[in-house]
């Protein structure tokens, strides 16, 4: 229901008409009226609850359409014939409009004269639409409780009829439960029967796979095997009981080793037919089921032992072939080229035939380990062997194959590898290419006796032919020695330094130290170098003895010719060559107690000259010489030792005092520098004693401290130390 449009209220309702300036009084702001208005006027429609009760209202009593404008417009269109104008159809509105207020009023009186009878009318139409439907529901539930008591009576029935059953068959299920307690007792039997031939017996398709030729050998084959053996192994357990053996169990038993006998027949004869087809190639691989095979096959040692006689022939023609064709065709296609093609070049052609076996063997190795199954980590711990690590056959079964299979492999490779080897080595006229290829040949020998084994028929031949390759070696060093003793040097020849024969000795022992420096030492010495100090003793005592004795010819032939200086320079350069090099400190040890020897004689020597050049020579002779009851004024008279002393003090100026001409033709600074200042230390020691020798009063010297001071040191020996250049420590030294 609309609500009615308010109509414009008074002024005079919102406030009272006042004459201005009179002030409004407190009777007509609590007018009633007032307040009623006000509080209409305040009040919202927009809250939800007289919302609603204002639609409850338009529903109950309907809506009446005013007529609109555009009704008129619309009658207009409907008549174009119409005569009214626009005139005519305003004055049709505003009578439609007044009409419609005119209904809206008759309605607005009616609502509120009857509002309260229309709403109990609408209640009672609506009490009166529920009692209809409690009385539809009401007569349902009648009808349901007629149709469940006609239910009950059913069932009853039908549980009479079910007893009468039950008791009826009773029998019957007694019978059934009988009979169904015999059938699982059979049941039970014919699985226990069913139970023992599968664990006992082998199928058809099972002992086909072992006997027959048409299958080949495989996982079926490897699986029959396996049942086989497990029943037998069972039927031991059982056959071990009170009753003693049984029937059954011994027919169990022979059933089986035949089968299994068989089975071993059939892998016996598919091994030896694989191991032929193997001499094919050199390089091999194994599969699961070979390997499987020969682990099976292990259990027959003497099958096992024929077959792999079989893949020892194989593998020693195929590898002699192999070698053979690597010496003189080379690989597919000519790449690599033949190994004989280098026969020139003795290091690389024996380096390559010795690392082709080499190869050959690791390859030959690797296949049987993997044929053994010894390739990885085994289930007893044993690790992987290192590259360069000694090879150890620990003792166990698979291990002893491996080193016996691998030895027969290479021997038909020994024959031509030593023919070829010694041919090679004993051509040779170098001693630094013969000690190169023992060298080589010493290295492949240990490799081959980490590999193999020290008992292999391999390392024997390379030891062999590495002894042989070493006499040659020392031959050709000891006949270079022995020419070298042989050599005369030129006696015209002034020179002190090292002369060229022993220098071209010395860079060739070089080049050999260079050369075993690379190489792997020998192990078997207990010390590094070891090994190598016979090849010092041959090479450097001839030349040692060499210089000596060129020294001493020269010395014949030219009295002035110094000797010492020259050995000491060739035996300090021996020296020098083997400094480079740590494994020849026993040699060098050796060397430098003869230069000592050398050194100590030089020292003597240069001693005796320096004071025959400072004219005390014959003083100290007669110091040293005379007896302690002798006054040493009769036999060196004061006017014969006062000269002497200004000789000494004449050579003291001269420049011999601080560099010997004599010494600086040594190769060595410090050598020289060493033997003057020891011999100079003992002249200061020498004139010490002198002047301690004159100024005692039983040597009978009148005015002895002035005869020793009228030439330098003027007695003083502190003063010919300094005069010497050495220290005053050098002067403690010395006394001591």
């Amino acid at each position: 229901m609309s609500v009615p449009a308010r109509s414009p209220i008074p002024s005079s309702l919102y406030s009272p008409s006042r004459n201005a300036g009179t002030p409004v009084s407190a009777p007509q702001t609590r007018n009633p009226i007032t307040i009623r208005l006000r509080k209409i006027l305040g009040t919202n429609f927009t809250d939800e609850a007289t919302t609603e009760a204002l639609q409850t209202l338009s529903e109950l009593y309907g809506t009446q359409s005013p007529v609109s404008v555009s009704d008129s417009k619309a009658r207009t269109a409907e008549d174009p014939d119409s005569d009214d104008d626009w005139s005519d159809e305003n004055a049709n509105t505003r009578l439609a409009v007044r009409d419609h207020r005119e209904g809206l009023n008759e309605t607005a009186s009616r609502v509120r004269k009857n509002l309260r009878r229309d709403l109990e009318d609408k209640l009672a139409q609506g009490s009166q639409q529920f009692l209809q439907a409690f009385s539809e529901v009401d007569q349902t539930l009648d009808d349901l409780q007629k149709h469940v008591a006609a239910m009950r009576i059913a069932c009853d029935e039908a549980e009479t009829q079910l007893r009468l059953s039950s008791e009826a068959s009773q029998s019957l299920l007694d019978r059934a439960e009988s009979l169904r307690s015999e059938r699982e007792g059979v049941e039970t039997r014919k699985s226990i029967v069913m139970l023992f031939l599968n664990r006992f017996t082998l199928s058809n398709e099972e002992s086909e796979a072992i006997t027959s030729r048409e299958i080949a050998i495989g996982p079926r084959f490897f699986e029959a095997m396996n049942k086989a053996e497990r029943i037998r192994n069972d039927c031991r357990v059982l056959m071990t009981g009170e009753d003693g053996p049984t029937k059954v169990g011994l027919d169990i038993m022979a059933s089986t080793s035949s089968y299994l006998e068989q089975g071993y027949e059939k892998i016996y004869r598919w091994c030896s037919f694989e191991f032929r087809q193997m001499g094919r190639d050199v390089q091999l691989e194994v599969g699961s089921t070979m390997r499987q095979a020969i682990s099976r096959l292990s259990q027959r040692p003497e099958l096992l032992s024929e077959a792999l006689a079989f893949l020892t022939q194989t593998r020693q023609t195929a590898l002699l072939s192999a070698f053979l064709d690597a010496l003189t065709r080379g690989g597919p296609s000519g790449l690599p080229r033949p190994i004989e093609l280098h026969a020139h070049d003795p290091i690389r052609y024996l380096g390559d035939m010795l690392a082709w076996v080499h190869q050959a063997i690791a390859a030959e190795c690797e296949f049987l380990e993997s044929l053994f199954g010894l390739g990885g980590l085994e289930d007893e711990g044993r690790a992987r062997r290192m590259v360069g690590a000694v090879r150890t056959f620990e003792g166990s079964e698979e291990e002893g194959w491996v080193k016996e299979l691998l030895n027969s492999a290479v021997t038909k490779l020994c024959v031509p590898l030593k023919v070829r080897v010694q041919q090679t080595v004993r051509s040779q006229e170098s001693s630094i290419v013969s000690y190169k290829v023992a060298n080589l040949l010493q290295y492949y020998m240990l490799t081959m006796r980490r590999t193999i084994g020290d008992d292999a028929l391999l390392s024997t031949t390379l030891s062999e032919i590495t002894e042989v390759s070493y006499k040659v070696f020392f031959d050709a060093i000891e006949a270079q020695g022995r020419a070298l003793l042989r050599i005369l040097l030129d006696p015209d020849d002034p020179s002190l330094t090292p002369p060229l024969p022993i220098l071209e000795h010395a860079q060739l022992l070089r080049e050999i130290m260079h050369v075993y420096d690379s190489s792997v030492l020998d192990e078997t010495a207990s010390e590094p170098g070891q090994s190598f100090n016979r090849i010092l003793d041959v090479m450097l005592d001839p030349a040692m003895d060499m210089c000596a004795a060129a020294a001493d010819e020269k010395t014949r032939h030219r009295p002035q010719w110094d000797q010492a200086v020259f050995v000491l320079n060739c035996w300090c350069y021996l020296q020098s060559v083997l400094e480079a090099f740590e494994f020849t400190s026993e040699k060098r040890r050796t060397i430098q107690e003869k230069i000592d020897g050398r050194v100590r004689l030089l020292e003597d020597e240069h001693y005796e000259n320096i004071l025959r050049d400072a004219s005390l020579y014959d003083t100290v002779a007669i110091i040293n010489s005379k007896s302690p009851s002798d006054p040493l004024s009769h036999l060196l008279p004061a006017q014969q030792l006062q000269p002497t002393l200004a000789r000494f003090s004449l050579w003291l100026s001269s420049p011999e005092v601080v560099h010997s001409p004599r010494l600086s033709a040594l190769s060595s600074p410090s050598l020289h520098s060493t033997i003057h200042r020891v011999c100079l230390i003992r002249v200061a020691k020498s004139y010490a004693k002198l002047c301690e020798e004159v100024r005692k009063s039983e040597n009978r010297y009148e005015a002895a401290s002035t005869l020793l001071g009228m030439e330098r040191p003027f007695g003083q020996v502190g003063v010919l130390w300094a005069i010497f250049g050495l220290e005053e420590e050098g002067e403690e030294s010395t006394v001591d």
